[in-house]
């Protein structure tokens, strides 16, 4: 039996480890890993969710069980000190010596910290492990009780910016020093970065540029920074997050052959100059690079697994780094050579600064090839972009579609299976396109939940999951099977078949359903979507059903991360009287509420307890408010401008028709949440096209755009009709919301739904303005009847004694939760940091 010696137990260490005990000749290795710290290998990727919902355990990439269940030795918290080549030992802190066959080296990098004065002083961390996360919460904790609150981040970087969110996260007003001339210079041009940054500084994150840092000052504990332009910047709490050094101390000592800045030569079959040695993840040097990136760490692991099982694999001659990624809520990503531009190749750039979305892509100027990229913002396209890039795929006639979009409506990709079988879906675990297709063709595996099991495809940074799901789903219709959405094991119908079912059978309620349509006790998925299918033909209030709800349709209100609520009347079109502002004030000193404008025409009210909402709700409807569904998939917000009312620029109305739309569907549910906007001129103060519909007055009536969206992927919404008059506005809206609410999977907003719709945006057309489906009649009277059994859902419940019951922290006793804590934010209260 051969014995294998793991340094190291990081993301690549553990890859490592599972990838060889899935090999068929597991059973002739016996295998022992060191890991330095305390726990079993996390995720790193994603650490800074660590101060936001992650726990260090949701964190674990595999608890310590798995490995007891591989027969793999798992010793944390030992570090390798020494080893010997010549006799194949490696000697631990303990001062154990172990022998090995095979030494695998996967001791990654360590944060470099720059020669700067005074760095050694407390309140200076590296951002690198969950222990140095623990000791940055502790010393917030103490700086913000003594009314301190300002960290900064010595680098802006990838890992800075995570590091800035961190303290963001901590509750610090964070600030990111970089040397350079602008935010992630190794992944973004100039253009990208300025987007990156204002998203950034909208978030109330400050960014120095051009900084290089001198001298930390302060008696003992950083006070502040002070660089070589004569500038400073105040800080009570120092990130340093300027770059990583490969950890090849070990090596080095032993006599590996070492790069002269660092990092273990390895060759194409992860070999160091000792073939009984191999190097993967940041400490091995590849061609005279160090890569930082998770997935050409897991090829390491892979190819270091299939040389010591005698296989053939070898790393390819140049590494990939494309790649997408989430930075403090923005979208970012990079592929091939993203700032080449010569004679032969040009860059073609799309800018929307009210949207926050850079798109620039490197194509050969005969229109020929695709070289690279970069997309901020909006990184949706990413995955089509990547394999036109990788495989060298044909360009459209038009390149600029790439980021403008096609004109026709249609795929830029055209059908995932025209990809060739080479191409790499899922970058992070190495999965093409050919292994996912023959997995299905030779029945392997029969859905998504197969293929991700058996290939690990998208359990990595989860960005090629659309792509996966499409290629399975044309693979199954390739071959001829059935495709069905269904919604969980409980129910074998997709949403649209199972609302069809309960209307044509007149079913009500989610016992009834499972009786005659399904099957076992429901779960946590197919409740809340069965919920939302009775409230989208019934217009059943959240009220009458609610085991089925989700939590915060439960309590009729949004669920906050301290586990008080938050309550949002209604304020159609974002009109609001004087007296109704007062009341508003009034409720929230009463209660102690934190209260905040929202982005769409809203007045939050943060921090009620679960059993002050019905008081609250009380006081609010008296005074004629009533629910504003902020916590529901449904109609949340109509936002509007002042229009012709005030503005000099107004062609009409838009206040007074926003508040018609906004009343007229109130309390609808649908699949996921709705939102519109009414903008009184071509200026579009409101935003209509951010919106799930949205309309802009022109000349001769308004002119109806749908399907838009913020959030994570924002799109556009697309113009449906033009030169509308008010009465045919909405019945067109009518058609459209109950078109998608009948059709549209669970939680799929319309801008998703409006992609998958075959035919796409000239299809929609034809259903609502042309009615080629002979159903229009049908969906404005199906409309109008929800219209009309509209009744407010707070109302409901504080009338109702029995649903007041459900208002009480604890089923059996009337106290409070006592343990709920705030601490002071500008002169109001925000939760206690967990």
């Amino acid at each position: 039996m051969k014995k294998v010696i793991v340094v190291g137990n990081g993301m690549v260490g553990y890859k490592f480890c599972e990838k060889l005990a899935a090999h068929a000749d597991f059973e002739g290795f016996e295998v022992i890993v060191f890991g330095e710290e305390p726990r079993p290998a996390y995720d790193r990727v994603h650490l800074s969710e660590y101060f936001a919902d992650k726990s260090a355990e949701e964190l674990l990439l595999a608890p310590a069980n798995w490995y007891t269940d591989h027969q793999i030795e798992l010793r944390t918290s030992e570090l390798v000190t020494q080893i010997d080549l010549e006799d194949k030992k490696i000697t631990t802190h303990k001062d154990t010596v172990f022998e090995y066959d095979y030494l695998i080296l996967a001791t990654g990098s360590a944060p470099f910290v720059p020669p700067i004065k005074g760095s050694e002083k407390a309140g200076v961390f590296v951002y690198r492990t969950i222990e140095d996360l623990d000791a940055m919460k502790s010393y917030a904790a103490k700086l913000k009780a003594k009314g301190k609150k300002s960290a900064a981040v010595l680098g802006g970087g990838l890992l800075g910016l995570e590091a800035a969110n961190a303290a963001k996260e901590l509750g610090m007003d964070a600030h990111v020093v970089e040397f350079a001339q602008r935010l992630m210079p190794r992944q973004l041009d100039q253009g990208a970065s300025d987007m990156l940054q204002s998203k950034i500084e909208e978030l109330g994150i400050g960014i120095h540029l051009s900084k290089a840092t001198e001298e930390i000052m302060g008696d003992g504990a950083i006070e502040r920074m002070d660089f070589a332009d004569d500038t400073h910047l105040d800080a009570d709490m120092l990130i340093i997050s300027a770059g990583i050094r490969p950890r090849d101390e070990l090596a080095r000592a032993s006599g590996l052959q070492v790069g002269a800045r660092g990092g273990i030569y390895v060759n194409e079959k992860m070999q160091t100059s000792d073939s009984s040695v191999y190097a993967i993840g940041e400490v091995a040097l590849y061609n005279e690079g160090i890569y930082g990136l998770v997935a050409p760490g897991y090829e390491m692991a892979d190819v270091a697994v299939e040389q010591i099982t005698g296989g053939e694999k070898a790393m390819a001659a140049s590494i990939d780094m494309s790649t997408q990624l989430k930075l403090i809520g923005t979208e970012v990503a990079s592929f091939g050579d993203p700032f080449v531009e010569n004679h032969d190749v040009v860059a073609i750039t799309y800018e929307n600064k009210q949207r926050g979305i850079y798109k620039r892509i490197n194509v050969a100027k005969d229109g020929s090839r695709l070289f690279g990229g970069i997309l901020v913002g909006d990184s949706s396209d990413y995955n089509t972009l990547f394999q036109i890039y990788y495989n060298a795929m044909k360009l459209p006639e038009n390149p600029e579609d790439l980021i403008l979009g096609s004109r026709g409506g249609e795929s830029i990709l055209g059908s995932v299976l025209d990809l060739p079988d080479t191409a790499q879906i899922c970058s992070c675990e190495s999965v093409s396109k050919g292994e996912i297709c023959e997995a299905i063709q030779d029945g392997t595996a029969a859905n998504l939940k197969d293929i991700v099991k058996c290939t690990k495809a998208t359990t990595g940074c989860g960005g090629c999951k659309p792509m996966v799901v499409d290629l399975v789903n044309e693979t199954l219709k390739s071959l001829g099977k059935e495709v069905k959405d269904t919604i969980c094991e409980h129910f074998e119908y997709s949403r649209q078949e199972l609302y069809d079912l309960v209307k044509v059978k007149q079913i009500t309620t989610f016992e009834e359903a499972l009786a005659r349509l399904g099957k076992g006790c429901g779960c946590e998925v197919c409740k809340p979507v069965m919920a939302s299918i009775f409230s989208s033909i019934y217009m059943e209030t959240a009220n009458k059903q609610p085991v089925i709800q989700d939590s915060n349709d439960r309590f009729l209100a949004n669920i906050q991360r301290n586990g008080t609520y938050s309550v949002v009347p209604r304020v159609a079109g974002g009109e609001i009287s004087p007296q109704k502002l007062i009341v508003l004030g009034e409720v929230a000193k009463k209660y102690d509420l934190y209260t905040k404008i929202t982005g769409g025409q809203r007045i939050d009210l943060f921090g009620a307890q679960l059993h002050e909402l019905p008081l609250i709700w009380k006081e609010l409807i008296d005074a004629g408010f009533e629910s504003g569904h902020a916590y529901g998939k449904s109609l949340r917000t109509v936002k509007s401008c002042v229009g012709s009312t005030w503005c000099r620029y107004g062609m009409h109305e838009s206040v007074t028709f926003a508040i018609e739309i906004e009343n007229r569907y109130r309390g609808l549910r649908s699949p996921h949440k709705l939102k519109g906007g009414v903008s009184g001129c071509i200026r579009e103060c409101a935003e209509a096209r951010g919106k799930d519909f949205g309309l802009i007055a022109v000349d001769g009536g308004w002119n109806l755009y749908v399907c838009g969206n913020g959030g994570a992927t924002p799109k556009h919404a697309i113009l449906l009709a033009e030169q509308l008059d008010d009465e045919t506005c909405v019945k067109y809206l009518d058609r459209f919301l109950m078109f998608y609410i009948r059709t549209a999977a669970p939680l799929m907003r319309t801008a998703p739904w409006l992609d998958k719709l075959e035919g796409g945006i000239e299809y929609l057309k034809k259903v609502v303005v042309e009615d080629s489906l002979g159903i229009a009649e049908e969906l404005e009277l199906e409309m109008q009847g929800l219209v009309n059994k509209y009744e407010c859902e707070w109302k409901q419940a504080i009338e109702d004694p029995e649903m007041m019951g459900r208002f009480k922290h604890f089923v059996n006793s009337d106290e409070t939760d006592e343990t709920i804590e705030f601490v002071s934010l500008r002169d109001q209260k925000m939760p206690k940091p967990w």
